[in-house]
């Protein structure tokens, strides 16, 4: 895995467990489509109210920091049934971030990965 981490920080592409691309990034801050819509799912829900801006953490914690550990599908478990007793909101009625969630992921965990160098992104043209 830390190979897979290395490749993606020096190409900025990861790929998923079925191989197919997470995210593929251009820049450090050109992401492809689908990577884009999980930015501005990103910024949709308000998560830099508590994750800040820059995904770094304020009140709610470092998601850089965390995608280094989390599973995606402790990821999706905590974004569908938040952390109640820590202040996080539970997102599973919300069709707008559980229909982006993959897509989330992939801008989150490019972020992690250090492929996307800056919090603000842009569309690979």
């Amino acid at each position: 895995m830390a190979g897979l981490l290395a490749f993606a920080a020096t190409t900025g592409i990861a790929q998923a467990q079925d191989k197919a691309p997470l995210y593929n990034v251009v820049d450090g801050y050109k992401v492809d489509a689908d990577t884009m819509k999980g930015f501005r799912t990103w910024r949709a829900a308000a998560c830099d109210r508590c994750h800040g801006a820059n995904q770094e953490g304020m009140v709610g914690p470092s998601l850089i920091a965390s995608l280094k550990t989390l599973t995606k599908e402790e990821f999706i478990t905590t974004v569908k049934m938040g952390r109640l007793e820590k202040g996080m909101q539970s997102f599973g009625n919300s069709p707008q971030v559980m229909d982006n969630i993959d897509q989330l992921y992939a801008y989150l965990k490019g972020r992690s990965d250090g492929a996307i160098t800056r919090a603000k992104v842009e569309e690979i043209k």
